[in-house]
């Protein structure tokens, strides 16, 4: 995949092309990636999706608590395994806001990238202000020789499938739901810092703890995981614990992982940890013993529920 960062004139004449934000990129926007790259390989075209960085909300509205599910690294990286040809990386700035929406439809989509298809979500709106709808999409398409395609939304368990959905799913640390969303495991990827040492020293099950780069961590919870290290080329199964530890009185928010039948030093290794199922919410045991105790029932729950996953990774 041809990765362009900003907008430049691009050398085909034929693109389909599609523009969203694309956060998670979650079954719902690969849908709209596989239209997007059969109808170009109808028109003997090249397929094109348009996105933006940093997020718009994130210039637009700075103290909006918007969390995003994926980081620009692993945006294009999801996109790139979706099989596109081109990805333009548009740096949203506050002077890019005020391009209006037949502007950014002649000078963007049309003489820049050579529109013959654009294809677009059902609630797809552009240019300043957001006046730009796909009705006057549509309008603009036939003024500049383009087709318009509007996809109806993509539904799950009823649901319409969507970011926010899979934020909130996240947030209410229902996994199992925001893994069939995203179609593979939600992961967050962060370096293992050193944490308290208790997890050898007294509980007798040393842990990774995490330095989060991802925005939006799952519900405080014990999480059945599955944990690749890069630098070993291996995933390995564990449990991780999003809390505060509150048998030790901790106040502060940590992530910690336990890989099980692992036992090197990971001390400033990344690593990537794949959530598979939640196990229960964090609770304050009476003493460490009964807290040891805990996290064995916790292995032996995820053992049993690894036996029968199926949960895609993303590896890269």
């Amino acid at each position: 995949m041809q990765v362009i960062k900003g907008v430049e004139k691009l050398d085909c004449e034929n693109t389909v092309i599609t523009i969203g934000n694309f956060d998670g990129v979650h079954i719902g926007h690969q849908k709209i990636f596989d239209f997007v790259k059969r109808k170009a390989k109808e028109i003997g075209g090249k397929s094109v999706v348009v996105t933006f960085t940093p997020h718009p909300i994130k210039v637009l509205f700075k103290d909006h608590p918007l969390k995003l599910i994926t980081t620009c690294e692993d945006k294009i990286k999801l996109i790139d395994n979706c099989g596109v040809d081109i990805l333009i990386l548009i740096p949203f700035t506050l002077e890019f806001a005020q391009i209006e929406a037949e502007d950014f439809v002649k000078n963007i989509l049309f003489e820049k990238l050579h529109a013959k298809w654009v294809v677009v979500g059902y609630d797809y709106r552009f240019g300043k202000a957001r006046k730009g709808d796909r009705e006057l999409l549509k309008k603009l398409g036939t003024k500049y020789d383009f087709k318009v395609k509007v996809l109806k939304a993509y539904k799950k368990k009823g649901k319409i499938l969507s970011s926010t959905a899979v934020r909130e799913a996240l947030r209410e640390g229902d996994i199992r739901e925001a893994n069939l969303f995203l179609g593979r495991a939600y992961h967050i990827d962060g370096e293992v810092i050193k944490g308290a040492g208790r997890g050898s020293s007294i509980l007798g099950y040393p842990t990774a703890n995490i330095l989060p780069k991802q925005e939006i961590i799952p519900k405080e919870g014990v999480y059945a995981v599955k944990v690749t290290i890069p630098h070993l080329l291996k995933t390995f199964k564990g449990v991780a614990n999003i809390g505060k530890n509150p048998t030790f009185g901790n106040k502060n928010l940590s992530y910690e992982v336990h890989i099980l039948d692992f036992y090197d030093n990971l001390l400033s290794r990344e690593i990537r940890v794949h959530f598979i199922s939640r196990l229960r919410d964090e609770k304050k045991f009476s003493s460490p013993q009964e807290l040891k105790e805990g996290i064995a029932r916790d292995i032996e729950k995820a053992r049993e529920i690894f036996k029968k996953d199926r949960t895609k990774l993303f590896l890269k």
